[in-house]
């Protein structure tokens, strides 16, 4: 860490220790304070699934291509250029040259091949520096051949069209060979990439400290370093941000907006992005393998008063599997289940539970992207019970949560929330819906949802090489799986963040990502 930075730093530190409601703490000037939701589990960022971990990686890293500014659309980023054969099971990648990684190794064909061949290669010498849970982004890829030092080939088994976006997303980050080699397993605390920030210290708990990289091939960073800082309460992060010892906060909580809003001295940033929240229904017991019960919960579920006044306003009523971020595949012709409580006793009656039913309603009490999960799930569980299902809530902390959900809902629970930001149309119905995605499988299937027109539909959008049949093809997958309901979809979330103004040229992504390279704090 230079001087400088770590001058400022210390000043800054000891302003918090001393802040009083009349003493506001200060960050240094070009030194940017950002509040997390939480402590990075690695700085590896293909052994990391957490937005939380991603937005410090991609400051760190680079990947072949990237999410263009303000979409999500690729465009170059270490490789200038790429051809697809006309089968599509070819993708050359022309990099670019003169670059080097942090650690001052050459970034080349051979850096990009041990990447991928440490993800998806078991015999890989470096392998076992994982685990690697996202590498099934990359599972259609056979090989991955060195033509020459500026150009790496990828070999497919089948064409797979999400490839490209999957490069894009932070699992496709490349790292230093040089550094995994030095540090094998402890990787994740030593990273090294070719981004506009390096990386200098890792305090537990306290904080992530970035400088900036001056020879940045994409051009000189805004900021001299940035410094991530875990602050896992919601409201702990306002009053932090109200005091002067962060810059930016993120995933400000609903209710506290409107405090920044009114504030001259900050300004709120919001993006809509390829999120959804919902509910997963456990197909495999009783009540819910009956879809007139499925339905019945969709009907009785205000979601228009959840988003309104649970969420206030930072969420948006969502009906599909497939958010409308993604424009292109988003079927706005969907008609989702409007709050009718009527037809969802009459359909409780149908199917033989006029008389009422109980279940079990598992909730997280946290986690990122989940937005108010205990409010929601309050309100989520006063709306079935008019309609006579009563909900008994079991709720557990987020990581004890996942480990119950993820691995299937059979003898756990009738229900359970989730959510889940992705990168493309594919991601979440391919991973959650299909008959091969059971959890039994290494899917996240949780609910047990099976239709072979489903899975036919989603095996052929991601062989389709052409958008326009690829966006039909899941639009049919819309209408199928709102029919079946397998799944009670209640929000898209409007992702948040606060700054102080003199925070300059941010903006956040649709990606969930944190582009910090052109920010500045003067």
């Amino acid at each position: 860490m230079s001087t400088a930075i770590q001058r400022g730093l210390t000043v800054s530190a000891l302003a918090l220790m001393s802040f009083s409601a009349t003493a506001l703490a200060q960050t240094p000037p070009d030194v940017l304070a950002v509040g997390q939701v939480a402590e990075p589990q690695s700085l590896d960022p293909h052994a990391v699934t957490a937005t939380n971990d991603f937005r410090i990686t991609v400051n760190l890293y680079d990947g072949l291509v990237r999410f263009a500014s303000g979409s999500l659309e690729v465009e170059p980023a270490l490789a200038e250029s790429w051809e697809v054969s006309e089968d599509g099971t070819v993708y050359t990648f022309n990099l670019r040259e003169g670059i080097t990684f942090h650690d001052g190794t050459a970034f080349n064909a051979e850096a990009v091949k041990f990447n991928f061949d440490r993800m998806l290669n078991e015999d890989h010498p470096y392998h076992d520096t994982g685990p690697f849970p996202l590498s099934f982004f990359f599972s259609a890829v056979q090989e991955v051949e060195v033509v020459d030092a500026s150009t790496v080939r990828f070999h497919l088994d089948e064409p797979y069209a999400p490839l490209l976006s999957n490069l894009a997303y932070p699992t496709g980050l490349l790292v230093s060979p040089a550094a995994v080699e030095e540090y094998g397993e402890d990787y994740g605390r030593n990273p090294v990439g070719t981004g506009p920030y390096q990386f200098t210290t890792w305090e537990a708990n306290r904080q992530v400290a970035l400088e900036k990289n001056e020879d940045y091939w994409d051009g000189e960073p805004g900021l001299e370093g940035v410094v991530f800082r875990p602050i896992t309460d919601g409201n702990a992060r306002v009053n932090e941000m109200l005091s002067g010892g962060i810059d930016l906060m993120v995933e400000v909580p609903p209710d506290l907006v409107s405090t920044f809003d009114e504030d001259p001295t900050f300004v709120v940033h919001e993006q809509a992005g390829p999120h959804v929240w919902f509910l997963i229904l456990n197909m495999r017991e009783e009540p819910f393998d009956d879809v007139r019960v499925r339905q019945a919960v969709n009907y009785a579920i205000d979601k228009e008063t959840m988003v309104n006044d649970v969420l206030q306003g930072t969420a948006t009523v969502a009906d599909s599997v497939v958010p409308p971020a993604f424009a292109w595949a988003y079927n706005d012709q969907l008609e989702g289940y409007p709050h009718d409580p009527d037809r969802a006793r009459e359909l409780l009656e149908e199917a033989g539970y006029g008389d009422g039913v109980d279940v079990t309603f598992l909730v997280t009490q946290g986690g990122s992207g989940m937005l108010d999960p205990v409010a929601m799930g309050t309100a989520i569980q006063a709306d079935l019970a008019e309609v006579g299902i009563n909900a008994e809530i079991e709720s557990y902390e987020w990581n004890t949560y996942l480990g119950i959900v993820n691995p299937g809902l059979e003898g756990e629970g009738h229900m359970a929330q989730m959510s889940w930001m992705t990168n493309d149309p594919d991601t979440l119905p391919f991973l959650t819906l299909r008959t091969e995605a059971m959890p039994d499988n290494g899917g996240f299937n949780s609910g047990y949802y099976s239709n072979p027109e489903v899975d036919d539909l989603l095996e052929q959008a991601r062989r389709s090489t052409d958008q326009d049949d690829r966006a039909a093809l899941y639009r049919e997958v819309q209408e199928i799986v709102n029919e079946d309901a397998p799944l009670a979809i209640i929000a898209n979330w409007q992702q948040n963040a606060v700054t102080t103004t003199a925070v300059e040229n941010f903006a956040l992504e649709p990606s969930f990502l944190l582009d910090l390279h052109e920010v500045s704090k003067p």
